[in-house]
C-alpha cells in the first residue's frame, strides 16, 4: 500500500464498498427509495443534525440523507492552496501559566482570564499540577474492558455544496486503546520513516496540503467516546483536583450545577483519540457555551479560533465564500449557522483572515488545556497519535450569549439541549435568596458574573411581564393557570418556557408568548389560557430588588439594547403613550371570563407526551440527550400532523416578526463588537 494509506478493517472495506454501490446507483438510477439498509452507517460527531437536501446515499442514525465520495480530492477554485506560507503568520493566542495558588479554583481563574482571553476566541492554560497516572494506563487498567468504535473521516475540504456533503461514517473496527495507538503509530511511521515527533510548523504544511491535493484518502478518530482519562488513583494530584473534568460541572461556580440529569460531552467529559491529521470541522459550542479541553497524551494539537464577537463575520464569510447558496436551508446568516452545526465544514483559516476576520491559532501539548469561550468558532488537527478529553461548562457571563443561541435555535426549529430559561430563573433566585449574605471569597469577577446573571434576568422578567399583561388586557389569552413543573417547549418553533407560555383549549399545543396568536391556526380553535409559573411574584420581587442597583439597571439597558426581543415587543405587544403600562404593575390574571382550572404537572406532562411533546414532571427529559434528532417518521398520527403545519405556519411568522426591517443577525452583531483589539500577546 502506497506511502500515507491507510489499511482498514475487513468491515470497514465493506461500507466502504456499499457506500460507493449507493452512489453508482444514484448516478445511473436516481433515487434511492429504501434507506433502511443503510441507516447504521454513519454518525456525526456528537450525534448533529444537518438537514438532508439530497435524494440518496449514506443514511444517519437520526435519519438524515447524505452523499460523498469520501476518495475525491476536488479542485476548490474559491481557495489558494499551494501558497502556505500564511501558516508561518498567523498570530498565536494568549498562554497562561497559573500557579498552584491560582489553580485551586478553576472556575475563579476562568472568570478572572476571561475578559482578556476571550478577545482570541481560545486560550492555552498550562497545567501547574501533573498526573501521576497516564492516560493509557487509566483506561487499560483502571477502567477494564475499554474499547471504542472509531469513525472514518475523508480527508479533503468540505463543505461546499449539495453533491459535496462530507460524511463520518462508523468504520466498524473496534480498538482498545492500545490497538489504536499501534496502528496510529504505523500509520505516522510508514509515512514520514520516523517515530518521533516533528515540528508543528511543518505538520501544519502537511496538513493543508494533504487536505488540498495529497494521496491519504481517510483517517479514523474517535470522537464522542463516553469515558475519563482522570485518574482515581488519591496519589494523583491533577485528577484529585478540581481540573479533573468529571468534577467541572458540579462546581458551586458552575451553571450546569443547575441541572438535574447528566448529559454526555455537556456535563459529563468525553474522549477523544486521534490519529496523524484527525480533525475538527468548524463549529461552535452547543448553545454557545464555553469547553474546556485537557490533553492526556501523545502528539500535539493545532487549533484555531474565532473570537465570539466576530461570530457574524465569520459566517458571512462562509456564507458568501465557502457554501453554495443551495445547500442552506434558510437565508442569511441563520442558513450558515444552520450547516456549520453539523461540524462537517472545513476550510483553510486564511480565507478568514483575507476577509477581515481575526483568527487565532495555538498548539496543545500534553498537560495543556484549551479554553473555548462562548460563541467563538474553532477548529483543529492532530500531529499523530494522541488522547484530548472535553466538557462544556458556563459561568454567569454565558447567559446572554444562551439567549441568543436559544432563539436562534427557535428560528431554525432546533431541539434546544438545555433549558436555558430555567438555569436562568433557579440562579437568580439563589443569588436573590442569599442577597443578605457576603462571602468573603467574592472578587470583583464575582460582582461582574452577577451583573451578568441579574441583568439576564431583569430582561427575561420585563419581556415576560410586558407579554402577559398586553395577552391579558386585549383579550388575547381569556384567563390563566398556575404551573409548577419544569420547563416544556414551544409546539412551534421549540422555544424552552419555564415562566409562562399560553395553552389552547385541548392543552396539546403549548406556545411561547414570541408568536402571534391570532395567526396560529389552531385545530381547537383561539380560546387560549394563560399558564404561569407558581413562583413568578417572587421572581418579580427578586427582579425588582436587582433594580435598585443602577449598575445593574445600566446593563439591563445595553443588554435589552443588543436583543431581538426589542423588536418582538415593539411587534408582538405594543404600547402607546396612553396605555400607562409600568413593568411591574399588577395584571389581572383572573378577570371572571372563563377562568379555567389550574392544570397539575402530572395532568400537563401527560397531555403534552400524548401530543407527541416529549416532557415529564421532573422538567429533564427533553434534554437528556447530547444532540437532538431532526429525524421524523413518515408515518404520523393526527395531532403530530397539525403540530407539523402549526411549526411550519408559526416558524415563518417567527422569522418575520424577529427580522423585520433588521435582520436579527444584525442584533447578533452588537454583541462584543464594542470589545477592543487584542493587546499583543502576553505569557502568564
Amino acid at each position: 500500500m502506497g506511502e500515507g494509506r491507510i489499511c482498514f478493517s475487513r468491515e470497514a472495506k465493506l461500507e466502504f464498498l456499499k457506500h460507493k454501490r449507493l452512489q453508482r446507483i444514484k448516478s445511473g438510477s436516481g433515487a434511492i427509495t429504501d434507506n433502511a439498509n443503510v441507516m447504521n452507517l454513519m454518525t456525526r460527531s456528537r450525534g448533529d443534525a444537518l438537514r438532508g437536501s439530497v435524494s440518496c446515499g449514506v443514511r444517519s442514525l437520526d435519519g438524515d440523507v447524505y452523499v460523498s465520495d469520501v476518495t475525491a480530492k476536488q479542485t476548490i477554485e474559491n481557495f489558494e492552496t499551494t501558497d502556505l506560507d500564511w501558516t508561518d503568520k498567523m498570530p498565536e493566542c494568549q498562554v497562561y501559566y497559573p500557579s498552584k495558588e491560582q489553580f485551586d479554583d478553576p472556575l475563579a481563574y476562568l472568570q478572572k482570564i476571561a475578559p482578556d482571553a476571550s478577545k482570541y476566541g481560545i486560550c492555552k492554560i498550562v497545567s501547574p499540577l501533573s498526573a501521576s497516572v497516564p492516560a493509557g494506563l487509566v483506561l487499560m487498567k483502571e477502567k477494564a474492558g475499554f474499547r471504542f468504535t472509531t469513525r472514518v473521516q475523508p480527508l479533503r475540504l468540505a463543505e461546499w455544496n449539495t453533491d459535496d456533503k462530507a460524511t463520518f461514517f462508523m468504520s466498524g473496527r473496534n480498538y482498545t486503546f492500545r490497538d489504536f495507538e499501534k496502528m496510529a503509530n504505523k500509520v505516522f511511521t510508514r509515512r514520514y520513516y520516523s517515530s518521533g515527533c516533528l515540528p508543528a510548523s511543518y505538520l501544519e504544511k502537511e496538513f493543508w496540503s494533504e487536505i488540498a491535493s495529497g494521496k491519504t484518502e481517510s483517517v479514523e478518530y474517535a470522537c464522542d467516546v463516553d469515558g475519563s482519562a482522570f485518574s482515581s488513583s488519591p496519589t494523583d494530584e491533577l485528577g484529585n483536583s478540581k481540573w479533573n473534568l468529571k468534577k467541572f460541572a458540579r462546581l458551586s461556580r458552575s451553571i450546569l450545577r443547575l441541572l438535574e440529569t447528566t448529559i454526555p460531552g455537556v456535563t459529563e467529559p468525553m474522549l477523544y483519540i486521534g490519529m496523524l491529521f484527525s480533525m475538527f470541522a468548524w463549529h461552535v459550542e452547543d448553545h454557545y457555551l464555553y469547553s474546556i479541553n485537557y490533553h492526556h497524551c501523545g502528539a500535539a494539537k493545532t487549533w484555531y479560533g474565532v473570537p465570539g464577537h466576530a461570530a457574524l463575520d465569520f459566517e458571512n464569510v462562509v456564507r458568501q465564500k465557502v457554501y453554495n447558496h443551495d445547500i442552506m436551508s434558510t437565508e442569511g446568516e441563520d442558513g450558515a449557522f444552520d450547516v456549520l452545526l453539523g461540524k462537517t465544514t472545513l476550510f483553510p483559516p486564511n480565507i478568514l483572515s483575507q476577509h477581515g476576520v481575526p483568527v487565532y491559532k495555538a498548539v496543545q501539548k500534553p498537560g495543556e488545556y484549551v479554553v473555548t469561550f462562548p460563541r467563538a468558532y474553532h477548529a483543529g488537527f492532530s500531529h499523530g497519535f494522541n488522547c484530548g478529553e472535553a466538557v462544556n461548562f458556563a459561568i454567569g457571563d454565558w447567559f446572554p450569549f444562551g439567549s441568543l443561541a436559544t432563539r436562534r435555535y427557535a428560528l431554525l426549529n432546533r431541539t434546544p439541549l438545555i433549558p436555558h430559561e430555567e438555569l436562568l430563573c433557579k440562579e437568580a433566585m439563589l443569588i436573590s435568596s442569599a442577597s443578605g449574605y457576603i462571602d468573603s471569597d467574592y472578587c470583583s469577577v464575582d460582582i461582574a458574573s452577577k451583573f451578568s446573571i441579574k441583568a439576564s434576568f431583569m430582561n427575561l422578567i420585563h419581556f415576560q411581564h410586558r407579554a402577559r399583561w398586553w395577552l391579558m388586557r386585549s383579550r388575547g389569552c381569556m384567563g390563566a393557570s398556575q404551573h409548577s413543573h419544569g420547563t416544556i417547549l414551544c409546539s412551534v418553533c421549540k422555544h424552552d418556557c419555564y415562566i409562562a407560555y399560553i395553552n389552547c383549549n385541548c392543552y396539546l399545543h403549548p406556545v411561547c408568548l414570541r408568536h402571534e396568536l391570532k395567526s396560529l391556526n389552531l385545530p381547537c380553535g383561539t380560546n387560549f389560557t394563560l399558564s404561569v409559573r407558581d413562583e413568578l411574584f417572587d421572581m418579580e420581587t427578586a427582579s425588582k430588588m436587582f433594580e435598585e442597583d443602577k449598575r445593574i439597571t445600566n446593563e439591563v439597558k445595553n443588554q435589552f439594547r443588543n436583543e431581538s426581543d426589542t423588536i418582538l415587543l415593539s411587534k408582538l405587544y405594543p404600547l402607546t403613550e396612553n396605555d400607562g403600562y409600568d413593568p411591574y404593575c399588577k395584571i389581572d390574571l383572573d378577570p371572571g371570563r372563563n377562568l379555567k382550572p389550574s392544570v397539575s404537572a402530572a395532568e400537563t406532562c401527560s397531555l403534552l407526551n400524548h401530543g407527541g411533546y416529549n416532557v415529564d414532571s421532573d422538567s429533564e427529559e427533553t434534554f437528556r440527550v447530547k444532540r437532538r434528532s431532526s429525524f421524523r417518521p413518515q408515518h404520523r398520527n393526527p395531532t403530530n400532523s397539525v403540530a407539523s403545519r402549526l411549526e411550519h405556519q408559526g416558524l415563518r411568522r417567527l422569522q418575520k416578526l424577529e427580522h423585520g426591517s433588521t435582520s436579527i443577525s444584525s442584533k447578533y452583531r452588537k454583541m462584543g463588537n464594542e470589545e477592543k483589539k487584542p493587546s499583543p500577546k502576553r505569557l502568564k
